[in-house]
């Protein structure tokens, strides 16, 4: 008998014990989100653009915190390959912070977010090709459900599907700054890695 999870119809969640799994899911639900934010207009698309921004923010910390320390020591050119992918979610993070205080229908959101999917997009297969390939490879199963275990503790800081009608804590930190989310988000991580 296989140890390896088999997903179950209408199951589109990665198993919870493997970090790499569990990034690739965040890609397709951030390009997922990105189609969504582009396709449509008013309330919904500030809504859909909120929830991306929660996720981006999310997933980048979680990253900064859990594999970004663990690649810089564990294959060989590991520290270049983080510091190209900092240099990337740097330059990610301005334009979404600024884009944060913009109204979703000014004239100039769809072209910034369109810059911003390009560019978010293309920092997405360097990861996977750069740091994730040696990742897999670098790591034990074990050490890669650690590193989910903060992954997971990061994306309850913000979830990407939250219920209609249900105001949160965590909602209500996310309509803030993004260095706010991004903060607790780090203190989330740091918390479940040390369990």
């Amino acid at each position: 008998m296989s140890d390896i999870r088999t997903p179950q119809a209408g199951d589109d969640r990665a198993p919870d014990d493997d970090v790499v799994d569990l990034l690739m899911r965040q890609h397709g639900d951030i390009r997922n989100l990105f189609d969504e934010v582009e396709q449509s207009t008013g309330e919904t698309r500030k809504e859909a653009f909120h929830r991306l921004v929660r996720l981006l923010a999310v997933h980048e910390t979680a990253e900064e915190e859990v594999v970004h320390p663990f690649a810089r020591r564990a294959f060989p050119g590991g520290e270049g390959i983080v510091e190209d992918r900092l240099a990337e979610e740097r330059a990610a993070k301005e334009t979404l912070a600024a884009m944060d205080a913009m109204d979703t229908e000014d004239p100039e959101f769809l072209p910034r977010l369109l810059t911003l999917r390009t560019d978010v997009q293309s920092h997405a297969r360097a990861e996977e090709r750069y740091e994730f390939t040696h990742l897999r490879r670098s790591a034990d199963a074990a050490r890669l459900a650690t590193m989910a275990k903060g992954l997971k503790a990061a994306e309850a800081m913000a979830p990407t599907r939250p219920h209609p009608g249900v105001e949160s804590a965590a909602a209500n930190v996310a309509l803030g700054p993004v260095a706010a989310l991004m903060d607790r988000t780090k203190d989330a991580v740091r918390r479940a890695m040390e369990h």
